[in-house]
């Protein structure tokens, strides 16, 4: 279906600004690019190369013509066919191959193969196997160079596919109201997969959605080399002037299908391929540089040559280093933990209130650490729903505190990218159950980063908000999610009961160098005030607190359940039972430890939590009594949860659908008393 004859009308419109060792060097750069395409079909055809990688052949003008307008300072963002952006920017094909052969050596130690090719000091922060999703990424990274006006600028690749992802929406929003320094190149190569481009996109063209936005768009030839460095090169200027973001779509073909593992059906139609394959931007070029600057078949020939040797030098160095071994890739799931935080103080006599601790342990790092920022809906002026960011808007001001779009999605992107560039970044999700829409830059991308990327990113980033149920706002304003969490590594996830912990673990939390799930509970931001230090202080992961001490069960729970399951050892108390409480504090890191230990000298165990019993944390920490205390228990480990349902409106249902001191009070009996 697609027509060639759409390139007519679109090439440079001014005079063609490149000279000829810019057409040389442009040459010799895509005859690398071509090359090392073709070279990895074949070792994937041979089984050297496996899973599967994606070829840029056939749309090599726009990476050769792009990426020269990059300086060393800025960074680029690519996708799934990322080959040639990352070629351009410098990396060095020995450890392209090395990391598509899965070899140590390789640029993400060959933990993340050819979709995840990185070179951060190069500015390459990543190709990514989520489409569309560095154009979210992108938007952080450039509202860091922003922020600590380096005069750097980012570019983020896209293909026509991924612009009818909702990123492309909500990144571009973001980066139009922010000004951000950042372009955004749709490779439009006419096909999402199988699917031609124009039977699933609205409009005259994916450029003219720029308009919508305000950001100036373009849309060219993308096999025509001096058209891409004169449309970049106009977005570069306007970026660095800090006008904001552009948009480039750039016209071209892939000659081979989606994938080399693809193997679909044909698609396409053989006059079409040959009619795009006529437009190939190397035979253009050579034939250009022909006429212009004499260049003849034994140049051409040399070109070649020394292409080759280039490409075959590096595939035997790659084939040659070690593979990656299982602890060393374990190593790289989470950033080491140095040292131990200091002891944290005694709680004192000062009361602050839940909300009031964690604002507290926002305001001491943003004033020890300029890295520090914030990003959520309505979390500036007005402070957040619940007040937590209040205050802060008013000391560092609207750069690092900053009210975004009702855009979960470009939230979290963001932040994540932000991240990715030194940045600590606390992200809100306004209420809890938002968080599904963030999940891809949470799943996909914070906890995958490090691993991906072979340990040589840090991903510092926060995600907090309030979950769980008691304050009437129904089932899509409730939900308790920490499961979701706690299944993906590379994440902590966090869930402080007081105000105590809420301030000493989100100190900890911005400190961290990986991303933390924050969870803060509705019920508990109504509590009293309790005593809290003034001074800034961390509390370590993964250590529990004995909440009360006992002999005769041991109580685990959690958030807003911590002091129902204390209400409830103090019923047993008058009946003779005398129950041991623990508060894990997070949920992940556990302390397996402490549990075990007071379970070895209660004999029995109960857990509770406030998610629906099938699936929620209390299964895993039952496992993990069984696994390491069983010969002490004298009854099995008692579980309670929420049923399974959604959370209900009717205050009465609501309060009957949570676990609550009576429940809890029941379920220990019953192990206390079986026979």
């Amino acid at each position: 279906m697609a027509d060639v004859s759409i390139l007519k009308g679109l090439s440079s419109t001014v005079p063609n600004a490149l000279g000829p060792e810019d057409r040389v060097a442009a040459l010799r750069l895509m005859l690398r690019i071509r090359r090392f395409e073709t070279r990895t079909k074949e070792l994937f055809l041979k089984g050297v190369i496996k899973g599967t990688a994606h070829s840029s052949v056939g749309q090599e003008a726009i990476a050769a013509g792009a990426c020269p307008v990059l300086e060393d300072r800025d960074f680029l963002l690519t996708h799934h066919r990322g080959h040639g952006h990352t070629i351009a920017k410098g990396a060095d094909i020995r450890l392209m191959f090395a990391e598509l052969m899965g070899r140590a050596s390789g640029y993400c130690g060959g933990l993340g193969g050819s979709m995840h090719i990185a070179d951060v000091g190069r500015g390459i922060l990543g190709a990514n196997g989520i489409v569309g999703a560095g154009m979210g990424l992108g938007t952080g990274a450039a509202l860091a160079e922003q922020l600590d006006g380096t005069g750097a600028i980012g570019i983020t690749f896209f293909g026509d596919g991924a612009a009818n992802e909702g990123i492309f929406h909500e990144a571009m929003n973001l980066a139009a109201i922010w000004k951000l320094p950042l372009i955004f190149f749709c490779e439009n190569n006419q096909y999402g997969l199988s699917t031609p481009t124009e039977l699933v996109t609205a409009g005259p063209s994916i450029a003219a959605r720029g308009d919508a936005y305000g950001v100036p768009n373009v849309r060219i030839d993308g096999n025509d080399l001096a058209a891409i460095r004169e449309a970049v090169t106009r977005a570069a200027l306007r970026a660095r002037a800090g006008d904001g973001p552009s948009l480039i779509e750039a016209l071209t073909y892939r000659w081979d299908d989606h994938s080399m593992r693809a193997n679909l059906p044909a698609y396409r139609t053989g006059d079409e391929e040959t009619a795009w394959k006529s437009a190939d931007p190397i035979v253009r070029l050579k034939a250009e540089m022909a006429a212009r600057d004499g260049l003849d078949e034994a140049a051409w020939d040399a070109l070649l040559a020394e292409t080759e040797a280039g490409i075959e030098a590096a595939i035997d160095w790659a084939a040659d280093q070690p593979e990656p071994d299982m602890a060393d890739a374990m190593a790289q799931v989470a950033p080491p933990r140095t040292a131990p935080a200091p002891v944290p103080p005694p709680p004192g006599a000062r009361a602050l209130t839940y909300a009031e601790a964690i604002t507290e342990a926002f305001a001491q790092e943003m004033a020890h650490d300029p890295d520090v920022i914030v990003l959520g809906e309505d979390v500036g002026r007005i402070g957040g729903i619940f007040g937590l960011t209040c205050g802060l808007y008013d000391c560092f001001g609207p750069e690092r505190v900053r009210d975004t779009p009702i855009s979960e999605g470009a939230i979290a992107s963001c932040g994540v990218g932000a991240a990715l560039r030194g940045k600590r970044v606390i992200v809100e999700a306004q209420l809890w159950d938002f968080v599904t829409l963030m999940m891809d830059a949470i799943v996909n991308q914070a906890a995958k980063a490090r691993y991906m990327l072979g340990g040589k990113v840090q991903v510092p980033v926060v995600f907090r908000g309030p979950q769980g149920a008691g304050i009437r706002l129904a089932a899509q304003h409730t939900q308790s999610l920490e499961m979701l969490f706690a299944n993906i590594p590379g994440l902590e996830v966090y869930a402080p009961s007081t105000a105590y912990d809420a301030k000493g673990l989100m100190t900890a939390a911005i400190r961290h160098d990986g991303p933390v799930v924050f969870l803060e509970h509705k019920l508990l931001y109504l509590g009293q005030p309790q005593p809290v230090p003034e001074a800034p202080y961390a509390i370590d992961p993964g250590r529990a607190r004995i909440v009360r001490e006992g002999r005769d069960c041991t109580i685990v729970a959690t958030l807003a359940m911590v002091e129902r399951a204390v209400q409830a050892a103090e019923r047993l108390a008058r009946d003779g039972i005398d129950a041991e409480v623990i508060d894990p504090r997070t949920i992940k890191p556990l302390d397996v430890g402490t549990i075990c230990d007071s379970v070895r000298k209660t004999n029995r165990a109960v857990v509770v939590h406030e998610a629906p019993l099938f699936g929620g944390f209390g299964g895993e920490i039952a496992a993990a009594i069984m696994e390491n205390a069983f010969d002490w228990l004298d009854a099995p480990v008692a579980r309670i949860g929420a049923p399974e349902s959604p959370v209900p409106y009717n205050d009465r249902l609501e309060r009957a659908w949570m676990p609550d001191a009576r429940r809890i009070a029941e379920a220990v009996k019953s192990v206390c008393y079986r026979r």
